[in-house]
């Protein structure tokens, strides 16, 4: 990890606080001090210790983290069943990872050098939060780089398994690190989502530190709904369902609004999301970026059909489900030739004020935990409950699910149709349940490639193998 971790702390500060002042006014909203100051000093005030976590939010909403075409909606969904690529000439860069044949080199290794940047900036975050004094806010501040760390070791621990783990700044240190068992990536998760839980408190904060009705920052909740999640793939079915109880059982806070006002701001579905900038064009809102590619200098019009939703996607859909006439588009190509995107977000032009929210987490997740860690501890009466919960918002009857088996497949069923396109729940919802060899030994020729067990995980940069001595490929690379 050499690359990531020489940084001279007073260039990253630098760094960060120009990220800050350049694209966060939403996430900000105050000025920052325009001279230079050491790093000691970059925590001794509240504008500039919400710059550093501010910094880390810009990169989620703009370098294809979570969102856009690069991000793991789009990039998950054409590597397994969701998406079907459209454009090969212009998204070229796309063929590997459509066909299942990604290499050291493909665009899926770019989450680990974004991700491990950003951890640097978290753990400089941490170290910088704990002595520091004359903070108003300093346990909103800690919390939220506490809640960051243990997102973003969730998601390199089911992009590529074992990974190393890095909790400090000590780049000597870190760049000799080998990887970590996967056990113990969770086992650092649960750390800091705790952490998090016991400093965040209940109400939304801004960047100077006041409640909000914004839920662009994260709080107690979203430590919460993603404890919940973490537990649910550790298969710890206990924690589980009593994380997200919590959060379902709140309903001052959390509801299922009605489907057309899910992605809403301040909609009480988000738990946590990336509100866009208020003069930015967010990647995601062009019809969620899955679709549709911005041609670079053309205006916003002009758009490439990159991708679109496969035909078993559409074809899981029930009759009568809301879920399609709400969230799902359709267009075509030619005259004869009809196909269907994914569409939860509607603007398709700058957000001032603005008006949509990118959910990371939401309720519907919630009951789908609840309703899976119930079935697993065979109370089947429960994960029904929580499973019909999802599909009478959709519009739709009762699961005729009977056993644990049945209410199982239903339940992942149901995620499918209620979580498509959204930050790769597809892919780790199929490996983690076991599904993945059988689905993608089917989907892969369909796209032309083919499946190996291996392909389950994803390779790491060859350099960081060539730098680190400690570090070894993901098997079958």
């Amino acid at each position: 990890m050499t690359n990531f971790f020489r940084y001279i702390r007073f260039s990253w500060l630098w760094l960060m606080l120009l990220a800050a002042i350049s694209g966060c006014r939403k996430y900000l909203e105050v000025p920052l001090p325009l001279n230079s100051m050491p790093v000691s000093s970059a925590f001794e005030n509240d504008i500039t210790a919400a710059a550093a976590l501010t910094s880390v939010y810009t990169v989620l909403a703009q370098q294809a983290i979570l969102d856009g075409t690069d991000g793991l909606g789009s990039v998950t969904g054409l590597y397994t069943d969701e998406l079907k690529l459209q454009n090969t000439l212009l998204s070229s860069d796309y063929v590997p990872i459509y066909s299942n044949g990604v290499s050291s080199s493909s665009r899926v290794v770019n989450y680990w050098t974004t991700i491990y940047k950003q951890l640097y900036s978290v753990n400089t975050a941490i170290e910088g939060l704990k002595p520091a004094t004359g903070l108003t806010y300093q346990r909103q501040w800690l919390g939220e780089a506490y809640f960051l760390r243990g997102l973003f070791y969730f998601y390199l621990a089911n992009i590529y398994g074992e990974v190393p783990l890095v909790v400090s700044t000590d780049y000597l240190a870190n760049n000799v690190l080998a990887r970590s068992p996967q056990a113990d990536v969770y086992a650092q998760v649960v750390s800091d989502l705790r952490q998090a839980q016991s400093l965040l408190d209940n109400n939304y904060h801004d960047a100077t530190g006041a409640v909000t009705t914004s839920r662009g920052r994260p709080n107690r909740a979203a430590a919460t709904a993603l404890l919940a999640r973490a537990y649910l793939y550790m298969k710890d079915w206990k924690n589980a369902a009593a994380q997200a109880d919590s959060l379902i059982g709140n309903a001052a806070d959390f509801q299922l609004p009605d489907l057309s006002k899910a992605f809403l701001v301040n909609s009480k579905e988000v738990i946590w999301g990336l509100i866009p900038f208020g003069n930015s064009y967010p990647s995601y809102a062009v019809k969620d970026a899955i679709t549709y590619y911005l041609v670079p200098g053309l205006p916003i019009t002009s758009l490439i059909v990159v991708s679109t939703m496969s035909d078993s996607l559409v074809a899981a859909f029930e009759q009568g489900d809301g879920r399609w006439s709400a969230w799902v588009g359709k267009d075509s190509l030619s005259p004869t030739e009809i196909y269907y995107y994914a569409y939860k977000y509607k603007v398709r032009d700058k957000q001032t004020p603005p008006q949509e929210t990118f959910a990371v987490l939401r309720l519907a997740e919630q009951y789908l935990v609840r309703a899976e860690a119930k079935a697993q501890q065979n109370d089947l009466t429960g994960a029904l409950a929580d499973l019909n919960a999802v599909r009478a918002r959709a519009g739709l009857g009762a699961s005729a699910a009977a056993t644990q088996s049945d209410i199982l497949a239903a339940i992942l069923r149901e995620r499918r149709v209620e979580l498509f396109t959204e930050t790769g729940h597809r892919f780790f919802d199929l490996r983690r349940m076991g599904k993945l060899d059988a689905v993608m030994n089917v989907a892969a020729p369909l796209k032309g490639g083919a499946w190996n067990s291996y392909m389950a995980w994803w390779p790491i940069p060859v350099r960081e193998i060539q730098n680190d001595p400690h570090l070894v490929q993901t098997p079958g690379y």
